[in-house]
């Protein structure tokens, strides 16, 4: 642990003791919203403080004057206070880059560390690439690229490099920022006429991490910036690691040469977890918010691990509704299946009736063409089946935008370069076949039904 963090910890412990004694919270009411609650950052002026839930930011903030009060009366001066939530990544902003130098300030999210990222085989390849990097940083991978839908650990893993390498190599000038606080900080510094300084401080770094890096897309100035910044850490063998929700060649609107730099490191794409990982993941929730794990049944897990593990931000918020419901509504001293179903009532992850995605693509094309949605899937080549499979992979990009190595892995894990063909001859075919165009507009006005 850092100074700055034992700094962080030791505050934040004593106002909470505060806190816990004022009667206008009560004891309850203190030990289910306020205690799992955390200092991210203070200065002069402003306090930060994260809650793993919603609920608790909502609870929070109805109290934040009486908790700037007690953090005053302990700092010694008039003080704001933010409550934001744990997931929302860096609550600093443009903030560490603009007051002070990056060096003394690195933006790493202390609680994301490789000792509580669960691996399974969908996250595997980029949990061992990211660990070499902390390992051996600007060794081997540089830049190392991870991408993948939301919610899937990308964040995490940035942040659990940066901590591996503060933890063991202190010496390290490390820097972790979203894409979008980069960009505000160089249209800050562009007006401030502090742009040459700013990339002075960043060119200092030896370890870069930036998330979201497809938001720099169509940024022209931030382009520049970063592309400088980019070659001359290359330059140098640092250590750079991006994010991104796809591929770097499928990021619309990124220019040729950062998407020829991104290419000579490494790639590595990370999925929506599997049905063990996602019961390992919830487990380990469990064990970090002192639940005692036999008091939720197996089968109320499985429950989640089965309907809501499109990512682990999903899969975290639906065991957090289970038991809120179960702590509030049930009246049962454990959490079984029943008690899973009761909670999640009228919420069905699976239902796609009113917004367009992969499944209601799916079900739509196939009911059209009289096949059933395994068939699309399948390794069948009818004509038939292989139309409807090509029409189907072609609506997954234009209406959601997909990278084309996720819609394979939708339709049966086919390579990226079969999807690529798929949405080509669709559109070939909506040139010079008129009854084809025709089916694809009646397609489109199903998909668009609510």
């Amino acid at each position: 642990m850092t100074g700055v963090e034992y700094y962080y910890n030791d505050l934040w412990s004593k106002a909470k003791n505060i806190l816990k004694e004022d009667l206008s919270i009560g004891r309850l009411v203190y030990e289910t919203y306020f205690d799992e609650s955390f200092l991210v950052f203070i200065n002069d002026i402003k306090a930060v403080v994260a809650v793993p839930t919603n609920l608790q930011k909502m609870i929070l903030t109805q109290k934040v004057d009486l908790i700037q009060e007690t953090l005053a009366q302990l700092v010694n001066h008039p003080i704001t206070c933010e409550i934001q939530l744990q997931s929302e990544g860096s609550v600093l902003k443009n903030e560490i880059i603009s007051q002070a130098p990056l060096t003394e300030e690195d933006n790493v999210l202390y609680e994301y560390t490789f000792d509580n990222f669960i691996v399974g085989p969908s996250n595997k390849e980029a949990h061992s690439a990211a660990l070499a990097c902390a390992y051996t940083p600007g060794k081997f991978y540089t830049p190392l690229f991870i991408f993948g839908n939301s919610g899937l650990g990308k964040t995490h893993l940035l942040n659990a490099i940066g901590n591996y390498i503060k933890t063991n190599d202190p010496s390290k000038r490390v820097f972790y920022t979203s894409t979008m606080d980069f960009v505000t900080a160089v249209v800050n510094s562009i007006k401030d006429n502090s742009i040459e300084q700013f990339k002075q401080r960043m060119n200092q770094l030896d370890i870069l991490l930036m998330d979201d890096i497809q938001f720099i897309a169509g940024k022209e100035k931030s382009h520049e910036v970063f592309f400088n910044i980019f070659n001359e850490l290359a330059n140098k063998k640092k250590q750079i690691v991006l994010t991104s929700d796809r591929n770097p060649s499928e990021i619309k609107g990124l220019e040729e040469r950062l998407i020829s730099r991104f290419a000579s490191g490494l790639s590595v794409g990370m999925d929506s977890p599997e049905f063990e990982t996602s019961l390992a993941i919830l487990k380990f929730r469990l064990e970090t918010q002192s639940v005692n794990p036999d008091f939720v049944d197996d089968e109320a897990l499985a429950y989640i691990a089965t309907n809501y593990s499109k990512d682990v931000r999903n899969l975290e918020g639906a065991l957090n509704r289970l038991l809120f419901y179960s702590i509030n509504f049930s009246g049962s001293e454990t959490i079984d299946f029943k008690v899973a179903l009761n909670a999640f009532k009228g919420t069905s992850n699976s239902s796609d009736k009113n917004e367009i995605s992969v499944n209601k693509i799916k079900r739509v094309v196939s009911d059209y063409y009289g096949l059933t949605k395994q068939q699309l899937v399948s390794n069948s080549r009818t004509k038939n089946i292989a139309t409807a499979r090509h029409i189907s992979m072609y609506f997954c990009r234009k209406f959601l935008d997909l990278p084309f190595i996720k819609i394979g892995e939708e339709f049966g894990k086919r390579d990226h370069s079969t999807v690529i063909n798929a949405c080509d001859k669709v559109e070939q075919n909506l040139k010079s076949d008129l009854n084809f165009k025709q089916a694809i507009i009646e397609l489109e006005k199903l998909i668009n039904q609510t």
